[in-house]
């Protein structure tokens, strides 16, 4: 009996590193990096910049600088979030838009809603629009683009 299930366990733990090593494939949403954009306000533009965001669980992090002009007082930094679940990612997979919906809250503790719509266009990126509430009624829109990055790209993760 030894001498038969010797073979088995070493085809059993030859067959293992290819099965432990299989990638899950939202993997690669890990790092979502949006291109800089900008709003129009009366008389002026709000350009938002943000670095990449990052994934943990199923919210999207970062931090934002949004740069009146030309009334510059008006500028802010803060943090941003996003909510998207494992399935909202597998539409996008699938090539089908997603509606998220999320936080932003800047070093002074104003906090603003945040919506907003990605629609892939292609594997590796597309476009997105962004909807931040300054008030209740009142909200600037960013229409930009977005790429996956692989998550070794970033050194440090955004809190």
């Amino acid at each position: 009996m030894p001498r038969i299930t010797a073979p088995l366990l070493l085809l059993l733990v030859a067959l293992c590193p290819p099965l432990r090593g299989a990638a899950d494939p939202l993997q690669r949403y890990g790092v979502v990096d949006i291109r800089p954009s900008a709003a129009s306000i009366y008389i002026g533009t709000v350009t938002m910049t943000m670095p990449p965001f990052v994934r943990r669980n199923v919210v999207y992090s970062s931090t934002y600088s949004a740069r009146v002009f030309p009334y510059f007082f008006y500028s802010e930094t803060g943090r941003i979030w996003i909510s998207m679940t494992d399935d909202d990612l597998r539409r996008i997979d699938a090539g089908g838009a997603v509606d998220f919906v999320g936080k932003a809250v800047s070093k002074s503790g104003d906090v603003r809603k945040v919506e907003g719509r990605a629609t892939p266009t292609g594997p590796m990126g597309g476009r997105i629009r962004v909807r931040v509430f300054v008030t209740k009624r009142i909200a600037l829109t960013y229409d930009t683009t977005y790429e996956l990055k692989a998550a070794a790209a970033l050194p440090v993760t955004p809190r």
